[in-house]
């Protein structure tokens, strides 16, 4: 593992080595290799994916090679997908490659089983109602869906899966869990043989933060009947009493408790997001229940018993000043706290696999040693169905968005990029595709806006006539730097998906590079 290591090294330091290892399983088929689509699995190669499947039923023309870095002038009039699936190959020939010469819409409607071989499908290209189709063939099938396009100057994104659990959602900001508002009795005891009114100043200045805190909040609760502080004078009054425990003006350690005393102020117990989880019907487990809905399961029982109302620790503990020796006591008390809670879980873990049929042993050690850690943190991500969005969209949102200043030309782009697909059906070609006809074509796309907007509950708002305008002039052109910033964006989707690290985007992303602004939509 030397060379992997060493040539995914920096990777490696995000997702960790159970992150690669997901990547190296995981096969991707691509539906369409223009711009978009290349570059989105150019990342995924780089990134050390297991397999590809390129499906392109086209030929490479002289167009092409304008704004497809991955074809050269050799190819033009050779199979699209082998071009590029060679060229990729080259990248990373660690990636197994093959390719499938047949456009992706005969594919879809000729042989829907094909795509369940799959840990992921990305669709480039694709017009609503194959997205459509897909969507239900892959839904059915258990595999994870990504759509991507450009189209001129925008372009989007949008992830289709029935639930996706995450449990390294790795929050960019989230509270150390330290409990200094609720400290076990093993975290109370070590306090208390400590004496913050010790005369030897090294010492004093040597205790760590945490003690100071959880001895301080005993002294405070103790005096106000159990109660934290709460209001803004409380808070002011309980950092004044840190203040006074300071003997000299140069003790960090008690500037690191002033300073870390709103970890005290914040409510105890489990916070809203894992309380929505845990009230989940899914936690009500039976037979075919996935294992992250096992692990909730356990999780509510250890919450409703041995947890006190608390999540299991985490068991790591931040960098402060102190003295060695309590340093080193002081993170032997919370891993012991985080390891007992760990094996609390793992027990009820067990205990509940037994009662609904499966095997005990099912889960391994390392995965609910990783859901303890992460048990505040969960998170569940469901997208609707596409023909749900498409056809019964949230009118209130919708018409949010139109009027919004700061969502309309977003929700314009997503109004056009459906209306070029009626516009295409009807005159089989994309507004603008061909000289000549421009005016004609933004005569109609602005009846294909009106009558979308009619059919999705929003009569009498349409989209402004500079978008359509600029719709038009686009010619459903894929320009590069469009296509490579969505293949960007399309490709870390699929290795949050692939990883199950981070939170992928719920809605639709939508890309205006006119503005150069991105936004989510969630109808």
């Amino acid at each position: 593992m030397a060379e992997p290591k060493a040539k995914y090294d920096r990777q490696l330091r995000i997702w960790g080595e159970h992150g690669q290892a997901a990547l190296e399983k995981a096969t991707i088929c691509l539906l369409n290799c223009g711009p978009t689509g290349s570059e989105t699995l150019k990342n995924l190669v780089l990134g050390g994916v297991g397999s590809i499947t390129v499906i392109d039923g086209s030929k490479v023309e002289p167009g092409d090679l304008g704004n497809n870095f991955m074809v050269d002038e050799s190819c033009v009039g050779q199979s699209k997908a082998k071009c590029v699936c060679t060229f990729l190959q080259e990248l990373n020939d660690a990636v197994k490659a093959k390719f499938i010469e047949e456009y992706p819409e005969a594919l879809i409607g000729s042989n829907p089983s094909f795509f369940s071989q799959f840990t992921i499908v990305v669709a480039t290209q694709l017009a609503e109602d194959s997205m459509i189709k897909l969507d239900k063939i892959c839904r059915e099938a258990n595999v994870l869906l990504i759509f991507a396009r450009s189209y001129g100057l925008t372009g989007f994104v949008r992830i289709s899966v029935k639930e996706h659990a995450v449990i390294e959602s790795k929050p960019d900001h989230f509270l150390d869990d330290l409990r200094l508002n609720n400290p076990w009795p093993e975290l109370k005891r070590f306090a208390e043989t400590i004496d913050l009114n010790v005369t030897d100043p090294v010492a004093h200045k040597h205790t760590p933060y945490v003690v100071i805190l959880v001895k301080i909040v005993e002294e405070w609760t103790k005096a106000h009947s159990g109660a934290l502080p709460s209001t803004r004078d409380e808070k002011k009054e309980f950092k004044d009493l840190l203040k006074a425990g300071m003997v000299a003006m140069d003790e960090d350690n008690y500037k690191e408790a002033i300073e870390a005393s709103f970890k005290v102020f914040a409510s105890r117990g489990i916070n809203s997001d894992l309380l929505r989880i845990m009230h989940d019907s899914c936690s009500e487990v039976e037979s075919n229940s996935s294992d992250f809905w096992v692990m909730v399961a356990a999780l509510k029982e250890f919450i409703a018993n041995e947890g006190g109302e608390e999540a299991p620790l985490e068991g790591s503990i931040p960098d402060m000043t102190s003295s060695t020796e309590l340093y080193v006591s002081l993170q032997k008390i919370y891993q012991a706290k985080a390891e007992a809670d760990f094996l609390a879980i793992q027990q009820r873990v067990k205990s509940i696999l037994k009662r609904i049929g499966r095997d005990p042993d099912s889960i391994s050690k390392e995965m609910i040693k990783s859901f303890c850690k992460n048990a505040r943190k969960l998170k569940i991500c469901r997208n609707r169905p596409i023909e749900d969005e498409f056809n019964n969209p949230s009118v209130a949102e919708l018409q949010k968005y139109l009027t919004d200043e700061e969502y309309s030309v977003a929700m314009g782009f997503y109004i056009l990029l459906r209306a070029v697909d009626r516009f295409a059906a009807n005159y089989n070609s994309f507004p603008g595709q061909f000289e000549g006809e421009m005016d004609e074509d933004i005569s109609r796309l602005k009846t294909a806006v009106v009558g979308l907007l009619s059919d999705l509950g929003c009569n009498g708002t349409t989209v402004t006539e500079d978008l359509i305008n600029e719709m038009c002039r686009f010619g459903a052109s894929e320009l590069h730097a469009v296509a490579a910033f969505i293949g960007g964006i399309a490709s870390q989707e699929v290795i949050k998906l692939i990883t199950k690290q981070f939170v992928p985007m719920v809605g639709t992303f939508i890309f205006n590079s006119i503005d150069q602004r991105s936004q989510l939509l969630v109808l």
